[in-house]
């Protein structure tokens, strides 16, 4: 009995350094033998969860690091109206050329304030965004029943701006994803395409089995400027103004979504 036993002893201590090839031999069928095989399980089964925890390690410490960047995005993006309003303030105290005219500077002030806390609230609101993505929250739905709604106030404000919005949805488009958090990725790209197209031009959406299109004719970002669309607060040259420029939280919301979304 002490040669199996002394073979288990050494693979467990084998096994105590993390040694993952290490494996209890199992010849018999008797108690030996079963303590043998049950080794073999358990050390199995700790190797998986130690697997486990290292991969949700991992996913935690790029949740971190994600939030991290955005509020220092969020803080560098804060700075600028902050330090603008607190010099309009002080050339008003200081009674310094046009800020003599405190009734035009109270009115800007305000404007700028009112960026300010704009643009607070959508930062709030992104960082509530549920980017974990758990597969509880997922749901079977198909596509094509839900994207007319999805693209109806984008056809209102189309129409608005006298802009060509074609919806041709080709195939039924079953799917299993988070239904919210899809809306939300399909409302920011519809956004930036109504956003982006001057009068008299087209944006057209095609929807088949496997596959959503959303297509608008504007002026095309500059290949070496595409692959910084996705940050958080990025702005093209020609879309610095917020006024058409938007807040550029859209496609970094539509980034991190997509890439925690099993569609």
């Amino acid at each position: 009995m002490s040669k199996p036993i002394k073979q288990i002893s050494e693979t467990t201590e084998k096994m105590e350094q993390m040694d993952k090839t290490a494996r209890c031999t199992v010849d018999t069928n008797d108690e030996i033998g079963v303590l043998a095989s049950n080794v073999n399980m358990l050390y199995s089964s700790l190797l998986s969860t130690i697997e486990n925890l290292e991969e949700e390690k991992q996913k935690v410490s790029e949740a971190e690091k994600s939030k991290i960047d955005f509020l220092r995005a969020a803080s560098h993006e804060l700075k600028t109206p902050v330090t603008a309003l607190n010099a309009i303030l002080e050339n008003m105290i200081l009674g310094v050329g046009k800020y003599k005219d405190r009734d035009t500077c109270l009115l800007e002030c305000k404007e700028i304030t009112g960026q300010i806390s704009f643009m607070i609230k959508e930062i709030l609101d992104t960082s509530r965004l549920d980017f974990t993505q758990e597969k509880k929250n997922f749901e079977s739905f198909d596509l094509s029943d839900s994207l007319p709604l999805i693209c109806e106030p984008y056809q209102l404000i189309a129409k608005a701006k006298k802009l060509y919005f074609s919806l041709d949805i080709q195939e039924k488009c079953p799917i299993h994803t988070s239904k919210k958090n899809l809306e939300k990725i399909l409302s920011n790209v519809l956004s930036n395409a109504v956003s982006y197209t001057n009068p008299g031009h087209r944006v057209t959406v095609v929807l088949t089995a496997d596959q959503i299109e959303v297509r608008n004719e504007c002026v095309p970002i500059p290949r070496e400027k595409l692959h910084r669309v996705f940050e958080p607060f990025y702005r093209p040259d020609f879309a610095r103004d917020r006024k058409d420029g938007g807040n550029g939280l859209g496609l970094y919301i539509v980034d991190t979504l997509s890439k925690k979304s099993v569609i």
